[in-house]
């Protein structure tokens, strides 16, 4: 695009006008040799870049304007040569002595720090600074570390070190002592500063309802065993649901993990997004160790109840024989679900007839074939006993679990197990890992499920098992449900 001023013409509308009154500018002259060469001069690129094109023409331009540049520095460089000053008068000893006192020098060099009277007939200097009788100290016990080496790390000597951590052995575990805890240490005095100062005395808190100290009797260390008073009432919490059962309980004081477990239990009865409403009120007993040194400790979540107008649900956790479990306050522990993928990984062939991609013939396919890396964990998908761990023909390692309601499941092309025939397994444990044996095309879990021996689709199973409790067991538990539910809310 040109501007009128440009060119002295008008462009309207495609079609070259004269402008009426305006005179057309004569060509430009042409430009003389010397023009040409300033121009010239002005496109050089004196200072390029020397990261680039090395050795090209242009790089060994940029490196003679380096070359020159310096020469010229170096020849304008001024010549300062020294600069003349009257010399200081000599110091006084007194005076030598005060500047040295007040100085900041190499303690090689004999400096002190901050001031200091000079030696005189009232003042006699030490060779050495006395050491002070005791050293209070304090050192933490760091995750994984281990409790005699923290005890040099402060400046115990070693052979004290060992000895107090016999001695905290016999009053607790060293394993239960717990990161973190706080470690109070007096050192004594030494004969000399080429030894390590003795352990005077050590306090520290072993366990929660214990603390313990050392004390130095002679040449020997004693352990004194302090007991905490502990109170293991349970701490219960109600309130309402209202716009979110969450953030309710969290304000209610109870901590996020304990609300995260008591989210997980009553979701095993009810749906967390459709069965509770604003109006229902959450109940919940959590056990609770508080210490007579004012400390308190949040354990487990014990109770979880959701009341729904006439009707509520009551959850108590018990140790069966499987773990601890969620029961209902009747003495019943009810499952319900579908069973869940062994392994993580998709879906290469489904259940149903196929044209086997080794055999090349139709055949049934007993189960589902899930495409997963080689080594991955495999899960059992239910409770249920090993009833083979070994090899299987075209099955490669194949590992057969029996489960309640004569359900029974199949892992085949194992690369390795991880139980053995006879073995109790719960459902989610690893009892293999994926792998490529036997007439197999590449890594892969070949999963079957069979009903009362006949194999079926193991997408469309589902299972629902009932447990009760009965004799002495429902007794004691009916007895913690008592106990639970005596718990006054807030009660301090």
């Amino acid at each position: 695009m040109f501007l009128r001023s440009d060119t002295g013409l008008d462009f309207a509308g495609g079609t070259v006008a004269r402008p009426f009154g305006r005179a057309v500018l004569p060509p430009a002259p042409p430009p003389t040799r010397w023009q040409s060469w300033g121009d010239e001069i002005a496109r050089i690129d004196w200072v390029p870049d020397l990261g680039c094109d090395i050795g090209s023409r242009t790089w060994w331009r940029g490196v003679a304007t380096c070359a020159a540049l310096c020469a010229v520095t170096w020849t304008l460089r001024p010549d300062l040569g020294p600069l003349l000053a009257p010399a200081p008068a000599a110091l006084t000893q007194a005076e030598w002595d005060e500047a040295r006192a007040q100085g900041i020098a190499p303690l090689a060099f004999g400096a002190g720090t901050g001031r200091r009277m000079a030696a005189n007939d009232l003042v006699r200097p030490l060779a050495d600074a006395p050491e002070r009788p005791q050293i209070e100290l304090a050192a933490t016990l760091g995750e994984g570390d281990a409790f005699a080496k923290v005890l040099e790390r402060a400046g115990v000597g070693r052979n004290d070190a060992d000895r107090a951590a016999e001695l905290i052995a016999e009053a607790a575990s060293l394993k239960d002592v717990a990161p973190g805890t706080r470690i109070a240490l007096t050192l004594g005095r030494r004969p000399n500063k080429m030894v390590a100062r003795p352990l005077e005395k050590l306090e520290m808190r072993a366990r929660f309802d214990l603390a313990v100290s050392l004390t130095r009797a002679g040449e020997v260390l004693q352990l004194n065993r302090h007991p905490i008073a502990i109170d293991r009432t349970p701490l219960r919490v109600q309130g309402l649901v209202g716009s979110s059962l969450y953030r309710s309980a969290r304000a209610a004081g109870v901590p996020a993990k304990t609300v995260e477990s008591y989210l997980r239990a009553i979701a095993t009865k009810l749906s967390i997004g459709r069965d509770v409403h604003a109006a229902d009120r959450f109940d919940m007993v959590i056990s609770r160790e508080r210490a007579a040194t004012g400390e308190t400790r949040l354990g487990q979540l014990q109770f979880a109840a959701l009341g729904q107008g006439k009707r509520s649900l009551q959850l108590v956790r018990w140790a069966g024989d499987g773990g601890d479990e969620w029961w209902d306050a009747k003495g019943e522990n009810e499952r319900r679900g579908f069973m869940g993928m062994p392994v993580q990984g998709r879906i290469t062939s489904s259940f149903g007839w196929r044209m086997h991609p080794l055999l090349r013939f139709v055949r049934l396919h007993k189960g589902l074939d899930i495409g997963a890396p080689h080594g991955a964990p495999i899960y059992a998908v239910l409770d249920g006993v090993v009833q083979a761990a070994g090899r299987a023909g075209g099955y490669g390692n194949f590992v057969k679990l029996a489960h309640a309601g004569g359900i029974g499941s199949g892992y085949g092309h194992m690369s390795r197990f991880a139980v053995r025939p006879g073995q109790r397994v719960r459902q989610g444990q690893v009892i293999g890992y994926v792998g490529s044996t036997g007439i197999s095309t590449g890594p892969h879990l070949h999963w079957e499920v069979w009903r009362n021996g006949r194999a079926i689709n193991p997408k469309s199973i589902s299972f629902t098992s009932v447990a009760r409790l009965s004799g002495d067991e429902l007794r004691r538990f009916k007895a913690r449900v008592a106990e639970l539910l005596a718990v006054r809310a807030g009660a301090s």
